[in-house]
């Protein structure tokens, strides 16, 4: 078992094994799907840097949350599109680990932010009298760093744990990696027990994050129908929030859950698609939802196009 521990410097990724026959075209639909999140989401970023009436808490988090979108997919496309064009998927242990923590970190910030946008609305529709004096836009900007910051040390904790573990196998059934599937290849499952606590308090706390935002919008809605001009407030600033809440949600309920429960009879296609649905999903939805629905930004963004436009 010891000489197995010493030998394993690379982990080979074999969710890739049953798409030999259409690699081609995944290559092309992921290409694709990047360019589009890169495109979109700097786009809105570059759009509320440059534009001095945008520079308002709402939007300050709003690019905090594009940020670490493009944060999160740079963490696995690249790899995954070099793995579609190669004939070995492996990943060195220390690039593993990486990328563990850039995945699990992106999801728990992602639920951060949605957290603080939460208690921004909150205060904007509930207490507006507070509102300029609580959420500063110095001190959002601090928020808004903390929100990645605190998730990348909780993670962080999580993968140095982890990467004490001794592991007898090289072979991980997914296409990225993750903590779980690292964990899973322990020589001594009871060297994993301290991964199990932090792994729970983790969960636990992002949990609260979740329960936190739903009482704050169950709240807000209370507050909002009993009044025109909150209601109005409501829909314009809350529902994106809630559509990317939901987004998230579903997506990172889907990957737990092949994940966790081990759906060995799911088709191996599926099972992929189910694991990155939100580094797909989200990334993309969100900046167009936010952009759609927001005036501001909306306008913002069709006076850049249509000025590109004129110039050409």
């Amino acid at each position: 078992v010891m000489a197995n521990v010493s030998v394993i410097t690379v982990f080979v990724l074999s969710g890739l094994n049953e798409t030999v026959n259409h690699r081609s075209i995944i290559f092309f639909l992921s290409l694709l799907c990047y360019c589009t999140i890169l495109v979109v989401n700097v786009s809105l970023i570059v759009i509320i840097i440059l534009d001095n009436s945008l520079h308002e808490p709402m939007y300050i988090l709003l690019c905090a949350f594009f940020m670490n979108g493009l944060y999160g997919t740079t963490g696995f496309y690249p790899k995954f599109l070099w793995d579609l064009l190669s004939p070995v998927h492996v990943i060195s242990y220390s690039g593993c680990l990486v990328q563990a923590l850039v995945m699990y970190s992106f999801a728990c910030s992602d639920l951060s932010i949605l957290a603080l946008m939460a208690y921004d609305r909150y205060l904007a529709i509930c207490r507006p009298l507070e509102y300029h004096s609580v959420m500063s836009k110095h001190r959002v900007t601090k928020l808004a760093f903390f929100c990645w910051l605190m998730p990348f040390c909780i993670i962080a904790t999580n993968i140095y744990q982890t990467s004490r573990v001794k592991l007898c196998s090289s072979h991980i059934d997914r296409l990225f990696c993750v903590n779980w599937s690292i964990v899973q290849l322990a020589c001594f499952p009871e060297e994993t027990t301290i991964n199990g606590i932090f792994g729970n308090v983790t969960i636990t706390i992002y949990v609260l994050h979740g329960l936190f935002i739903v009482w704050s919008y169950l709240y807000l809605i209370k507050t909002c129908t009993s009044s025109l001009e909150n209601r109005a407030k409501f829909m314009q600033t809350c529902v994106p929030h809630l559509t990317s809440l939901f987004t998230f949600s579903f997506t990172v309920l889907f990957d737990l859950m092949t994940l966790r429960l081990a759906l060995k009879d799911f088709p191996q296609m599926l099972t992929n698609f189910m694991s990155i649905e939100f580094l797909i999903i989200p990334p993309i939805m969100n900046p167009l939802i936010y952009g759609f629905k927001l005036t501001k930004i909306r306008k913002k963004f069709v006076c850049v196009v249509s000025f590109k436009i004129n110039v050409n």
